[in-house]
């Protein structure tokens, strides 16, 4: 699902920009100042390239791709990596005249994990729309933050993204057709319609590139999977976050599975979907899926504790999701404001045999989020 874009743990010390600028989105995101009721969104057909792009009228949006990669040595090393862009709308600038009101926020993640080397890299950014430092095209996914980027060109994606001690340069190719999540890509977070988002997916990407770590650079190969959602409102009351997985499976489906909790850890929605390698769709309702904790981490940085194992059940069967290494947290007060675990993690059948690979999410844990 991408991680939550909302201010609402206490920041480090920054620039009096990158403060106001988180102000900003503050205002904008909650939308209360303006008592601008939230509707229910209708069903529409998503229709590409052009719902590749932004949807600037829209609260909140996120592209995001995940994946796993090895070099091709006789002793591969295997790497996963994640790097979302997250555009927020800010209304509380609406009314404003000024260039340089900050209508709308680009924030960017990008992370590697080193499964060998047992090291989590990531960094971020932040900046508003405009003045050709960030930008995000209605056209086609054409997204841009300084010297980061992520583009389309027909079935291929490329990402370029420059970090403090690590980088990313890869390329993605689509081996298969676009996985439209919920009801043809209108999929329900919570009780309420109004709860739902514009949800595709591209799971089983081909990818290719490089990967820097320390001055270092590893060519990889592996398969990737994009997300891309966007919503005037997602998190029911009483929400504080949630459990999400997109695994690539490793005879060519994927599975999609997520729940939303409130603070005492019950679920108050939940979804998912499978598809076969041969196309077979299967989109799941909320009582079709549930995530049962079985091993908790606590993080030294943060006190926090996630479940890094979960038992999850879906009508496609019932599987158990492992990180590949606990510390996997990613601390974003610098640009979202918010702390959340999004790891590389193996995906078991109910004989314990690996079956897959993706990447796990997990928000609220330390402190609910707002949306």
């Amino acid at each position: 699902m991408g991680a939550n874009p909302t201010v609402c743990l206490p920041m480090p010390p920054r620039s009096a920009l990158r403060r106001r600028l988180l102000m900003a989105s503050v205002a904008g995101l909650g939308g209360a100042a303006f008592n601008t009721p939230v509707l229910a969104l209708p069903a529409k057909t998503l229709v590409f390239p052009r719902d590749r792009g932004a949807h600037p009228d829209f609260r909140t949006e996120w592209w995001y791709i995940t994946g796993q990669a090895s070099t091709d040595a006789a002793s591969p090393r295997r790497f996963g990596f994640q790097l979302t862009f997250f555009r927020s709308r800010v209304d509380g600038t609406a009314q404003m005249t000024s260039n340089f009101a900050a209508r709308q926020l680009v924030f960017a993640h990008a992370a590697v994990t080193d499964v060998q080397g047992s090291k989590l890299w990531h960094d971020q950014r932040i900046a508003r729309e405009g003045f050709g430092v960030a930008s995000a095209s209605q056209q086609d996914m054409a997204l841009k933050l300084r010297d980061w980027t992520l583009t389309a060109n027909g079935p291929r994606y490329a990402a370029e993204l420059p970090a403090t001690d690590f980088g990313l340069s890869l390329q993605f190719e689509e081996t298969q057709s676009v996985l439209l999540q919920g009801k043809q890509g209108l999929s329900r977070k919570g009780p309420e319609e109004k709860q739902a988002s514009y949800y595709y997916s591209q799971p089983q990407l081909a990818t290719h590139g490089r990967l820097q770590i320390k001055g270092q650079t590893f060519e990889v190969s592996g398969k990737s999977w994009l997300d891309h959602e966007w919503s005037e409102e997602i998190l029911a009351p009483g929400a504080v976050g949630w459990d999400w997985m997109g695994m690539n499976l490793d005879d060519g489906g994927a599975l999609t599975a997520f729940r939303l909790r409130d603070k005492a850890g019950n679920a108050i929605w939940a979804g998912g979907s499978w598809r076969s390698a041969s196309g077979e769709l299967r989109i799941f309702n909320a009582s079709d899926v549930s995530f049962s904790p079985l091993r908790h981490w606590t993080s030294p940085l943060t006190q926090i504790s996630y479940p890094v194992r979960w038992r999850v059940q879906t009508p496609a069967g019932t599987y158990t999701v492992k990180a590949l290494l606990d510390n996997q947290e990613l601390d974003s007060r610098n640009s979202t404001g918010s702390i959340y675990w999004e790891g590389l993690s193996e995906l078991l059948d109910s004989q314990d045999r690996r079956v897959g690979s993706g990447y796990l999410e997990m928000t609220g844990y330390g402190q609910a989020l707002r949306m």
